[in-house]
């Protein structure tokens, strides 16, 4: 198997790419900290992006399903509701049933398993836990649940705080452990280092299973051309005190990296420079055979 651990876009663009190269063989191991519940639908951001990229059926604002509608947020609103987390009617469906499941006792995993069953998929997502863990976040002075920091903030900075709740109860899934155990190169994808990737580190028993797995560990970072090409990133690494660099990813890291791949030079690791942009399905697919290549000479 080849793992990938993902947030947002980064990391889903490149376990696309990686699914050309080796199929089924691929698991993705996404952030759960951004999870929302609204309108009673529990919501996955991280993995319901992740599966929507591997199943092409992504639309093209960059999150949701391609070509969905959003009548039931129009009538929310009709009826005053407050209406600040879209979700388009499928996505919505998608995470009603989810609440659904977990009110009747599956797990996080099993939900997310029916998700990408239902879409086809081999390779697996996995949740980076069964349990609730909240990523919340200081701003001008005030304390926000992600999801709302991101969009009624508009994820403006500076980021004065970050604080993970409910990750001291968090266990790592035995399905990731085990695809962590078996793989043959264990990737931690583009995404936020601080917010997504390290997230997922920061749940008990992952960056452990990484220490022991036989596979080399490599990080593709997200800093191309000397910036973040999406989303916050340069603000949380602010807050972290980590620069906007190859450098900065690796230091977010803690030690546990084998290489690291970027687009500008790095000396502290074995390191693999290459244009890591991936705009269209060629660029995703080529960075992938050289993200693995890479990995696999370590």
């Amino acid at each position: 198997m080849v793992v990938v651990l993902a947030g947002g876009t980064g990391g889903a663009k490149l376990a696309r790419g990686m699914l050309d190269v080796v199929g089924d063989e691929l698991v993705v191991v996404a952030n759960t900290a951004d999870d929302v519940e609204a309108y009673g639908a529990y919501v996955c951001p991280d993995p319901d992006l992740c599966a929507f990229w591997l199943a092409d059926r992504i639309d093209e604002r960059g999150w949701g399903l391609r070509g969905d509608t959003f009548h039931a947020m129009d009538q929310l609103r009709e009826l005053g509701v407050d209406v600040w987390f879209n979700l388009g009617d499928r996505d919505l469906a998608i995470g009603l049933r989810r609440a659904q499941r977990l009110a009747e006792g599956a797990t996080l995993t099993q939900a997310i398993a029916e998700l990408t069953t239902a879409l086809g998929l081999g390779a697996r997502v996995l949740p980076m836990a069964d349990q609730p863990v909240r990523t919340r976040v200081l701003a001008r002075g005030h304390w926000l649940p992600f999801q709302e920091f991101m969009i009624r903030e508009r994820g403006e900075g500076p980021v004065d705080g970050v604080e993970l709740q409910g990750i001291e109860a968090a266990r790592v899934p035995e399905a990731v452990l085990d695809a962590i155990a078996g793989a043959r190169a264990i990737i931690l994808g583009p995404s936020n280092p601080v917010i997504s990737v390290r997230t997922i580190l920061e749940v008990p028993g992952v960056s452990d299973a990484l220490r022991a797995a036989a596979a080399p560990v490599v990080a593709v970072s997200p800093v191309v051309g000397g910036q973040v090409l999406k989303g916050p990133t340069a603000a949380f690494m602010a807050w972290a005190g980590l620069p906007v660099s190859a450098a900065g990813t690796a230091r977010a890291y803690d030690g546990l990296l084998d290489g690291m791949v970027a687009d500008e030079p790095f000396e502290d690791l074995p390191a693999l420079q290459t244009d890591t942009r991936m705009d269209d399905a060629d660029a995703r697919r080529r960075l992938a055979e050289d993200v693995l290549r890479f990995a696999e000479a370590l």
